[in-house]
């Protein structure tokens, strides 16, 4: 009888003791394990936005990495694509939910080093992915998933070239400062299209976080744009709001146009030639390794320091192959 005694205390005594034992002592959950055991890791996105059709379908690849990695997902973004204070606030509270990884796509190259920073002192792995950071690979972030954004910006300057007469003169709608992708993407434009003979008209004018901020300044560049033979732009919104502008002008399909990412808006002005080329990028591909990669930091497993994604340039020729016809969807 002693014995059962005995046997029933330290069952009770287990039982009310374990809980406690698997706890931590500040009551929350390390950020590289899950409240439960079987529970999934969780794993969050932070595009620039979440208006433009290129970060839909960055989601979407996101969505099929995310699914293979076995690991939940959270997608957040600020509403503008020029809210840096937003863009922080978002990280800043996905560090402290602790979740176990953060992909980032940042809006400004040296304004969201601090915050990932604070999200590795916390232990919570980091990939960046779209635009570059400011910061050493390897311990700020563990990767870098994106296209070659220099590369991809000298795939147009080429093409503007060859698109325009001998010495011709060509504009460039700049995006917004601080975004270091579509940075890479006009220093490329220029060295390309300068090393071909192309004179470059303007460089130093920006369009805007939005396709409406893009039309204005675009109508602003009336007189430049009428004398020009040619003109490029870096992203989906500028694209989009000089299209806009030169239609309202009268120059669409008159001038050489070249412009950056898909959209249904972009791609029916491929096919009527108001817009002549459109360097083309790989999103869901780009969200998919991205998810896949911090998925894999996670899990301890090593990671390159850099994926490249890939770029191509669509026009009206070769818009039907099966390599470029899916990036125009």
């Amino acid at each position: 009888m002693h014995a059962t005694r005995s046997l029933l205390s330290l069952l009770l005594c287990a039982a009310v003791f374990a809980p406690l034992a698997c706890s931590c002592s500040d009551g929350t959950t390390p950020a590289h394990a899950s409240p439960s055991s079987n529970a999934p890791p969780r794993l969050a996105m932070v595009p620039k936005g979440t208006t433009h059709v290129f970060w839909k379908a960055v989601e979407d690849g996101a969505r099929v990495g995310a699914t293979a990695s076995a690991i939940e997902l959270t997608w957040k973004g600020a509403l503008k694509e020029d809210d840096r204070a937003a863009q922080i606030q978002v990280v800043q509270n996905f560090v402290t939910e602790r979740v176990a990884g953060i992909a980032l796509a940042p809006l400004d190259h040296r304004a969201l080093l601090p915050v990932v920073r604070e999200a590795r002192a916390a232990g919570i792995e980091v990939v960046i992915f779209d635009s570059a950071l400011d910061g050493d690979v390897g311990k700020d972030f563990a990767s870098y998933v994106a296209t070659d954004n220099r590369a991809a910006g000298a795939l147009a300057g080429v093409e503007l070239a060859r698109l325009l007469p001998a010495a011709g003169s060509a504009v460039l709608l700049r995006y917004q400062v601080g975004s270091a992708s579509t940075h890479e993407r006009e220093e490329g434009f220029l060295a390309a299209a300068r090393a071909a003979g192309v004179k470059i008209a303007i460089d130093n004018r920006y369009a805007g976080a939005s396709a409406g901020e893009a039309k204005t300044e675009a109508l602003n560049l009336a007189d430049a744009l009428r004398a020009a033979g040619g003109v490029f732009c870096s992203n989906e919104s500028a694209t989009n709001g000089m299209l806009l502008a030169l239609r309202q002008l009268g120059l669409a399909g008159k001038i050489r146009f070249v412009g950056f990412d898909a959209s249904p808006p972009l791609v029916e002005a491929l096919e009527r030639g108001e817009i002549d080329a459109l360097v083309v990028q790989d999103p869901r591909k780009m969200g998919e390794l991205a998810v896949r990669t911090l998925a894999a930091r996670v899990r301890g497993e090593a990671v390159p320091p850099s994926i490249d994604t890939g770029a191509v340039l669509a026009t009206r020729a070769n818009m039907a192959d099966p390599a470029i016809a899916p990036l125009l969807r």
